[in-house]
């Protein structure tokens, strides 16, 4: 054998996974290959270029995919404290924001990819690029690695592929058709999540592009029945939505839509006041311009558009108007035309099912010597650092076989 272990991916996870099978196993032989020409593309674009480490609380509520009691599982064994420590003891001292969000404190993903790529290293890991592999086989022993550069073969293989977001820095699902030709399947759907959402490009949010403030979206099916809802900051932009709430909402927007195609999406541009609280703040206002009151509570230009959607010009509206206007503001059905696609998207929902690998190991249960980690998995979490806190947490189980 070429190897004792090869990993597929020098992302967030295989470094991580490389880095404790190397300090665990140090006389073994490991080798990382990735297909990238420079590394950790998707470390160094994360958290606008401050790479949102973790969170200060996560729990498998932030996740989506798999069952919660198996994400747990493979978190707890590798906790948001676990994960501070070894990132101070490879020289990057992180600090908490107010919303729980943790980021090194030079503010630079440059920071985070270094002691990654140090900490591989210094525990004796080879990495090898741009060595793309295009195709994986089962072998007496181990494994047969492909690509055009040659071949390689090893006693384990560890896919850390990721899924097929930001395909532009390797990630492109190519790792799914790897998983699948040694016997995994993936789940049936497997689509962007974390992706901005998008609209009618004449919609008059887009014309507002620029302006962001917090707002409640929620996903409801056909019935009316609410599936989910998020509440955060929100930025309106040329082509629809981004920002935290847009972000989070997308996964079970996008997921509810397979099943029902008259789910919506709607938003609370107040989301502090309910419809019914908003109705009566409009009757007690009299006289009272409802401009006046909405420029109170939200941006100028937003407040101004809303109300010229009703066409309200007189002091005091009509009961059409009111119930209207109570709409647009606490209930407005969001015309959601798509989303932005892979490229745009931070994580991919689905992959492969957690129930096809022992979550102690994360060895395949369908073929020995076969770990997966990261992306790859059918594991998404809501924005703020959860989807890195998933690849520390199972790149470390990977590599503590």
């Amino acid at each position: 054998m070429d190897a004792d272990t090869i990993i597929i991916g020098a992302g967030a996870a295989g470094l991580t996974a490389g880095m404790w099978i190397g300090r665990n196993h140090p006389t073994e032989r490991t080798i990382i290959l990735d297909g990238a020409k420079k590394l950790g593309a998707k470390i160094l674009v994360a958290g606008g270029g401050r790479c949102n480490v973790t969170h200060d609380h996560v729990d498998p509520t932030a996740y989506a995919g798999s069952s919660r009691n198996a994400i747990k599982k493979v978190l707890r064994r590798f906790d948001v404290p676990q994960t501070t420590q070894w990132f101070r003891e490879l020289g990057v001292h992180l600090k908490r924001e107010d919303t729980g969000k943790l980021f090194p404190t030079t503010d630079s993903a440059r920071t985070v990819l270094n002691a990654l790529l140090r900490g591989v290293t210094d525990a004796g890991v080879e990495i090898r690029h741009p060595l793309r592999v295009t195709a994986v086989a089962k072998i007496d022993g181990g494994f047969r690695i492909f690509g055009d550069w040659g071949a390689l073969t090893t006693q384990r293989l560890v896919l850390a592929t990721g899924g097929r977001s930001i395909p532009k820095s390797g990630s492109d699902g190519h790792g799914y058709a790897l998983a699948q030709s040694l016997g995994h399947s993936l789940t049936q759907r497997i689509f962007p999540a974390l992706v901005p959402l998008t609209l009618p490009r004449d919609h008059f949010l887009c014309q507002l592009s620029g302006i962001t403030l917090p707002a409640q979206l929620t996903v409801e099916a056909g019935s009316g029945k609410k599936l989910q809802s998020f509440t955060n900051s929100t930025l309106l932009t040329h082509f629809g939505l981004s920002g935290p709430a847009p972000l989070d909402i997308s996964r079970y927007l996008i997921a509810a839509q397979f099943d029902d195609a008259d789910t919506r999406l709607t938003a609370n541009w107040l989301p502090d006041t309910t419809a019914e609280q908003f109705e009566q703040t409009l009757l007690d206002l009299g006289k009272t311009h409802p401009l006046t009151h909405l420029r109170d509570r939200l941006p100028t230009r937003l407040a101004e558009t809303l109300i010229a959607q009703e066409e309200i010009e007189a002091k005091e509206m009509t009961r059409q108007q009111r119930k209207s206007l109570v709409e647009l503001v606490t209930r407005y059905p969001l015309p959601i035309t798509g989303n932005r696609g892979y490229n745009y998207a931070e994580v991919t929902a689905g992959g492969v099912p957690l129930s096809e690998l022992n979550l102690k190991t994360l060895e395949s249960r369908l073929c020995a010597g076969l770990y997966l980690c990261g992306e790859i998995c059918d594991v998404d979490g809501q924005i703020g650092g959860y989807n890195f806190q998933w690849a520390w947490s199972s790149g470390f189980v990977v590599g503590s076989r």
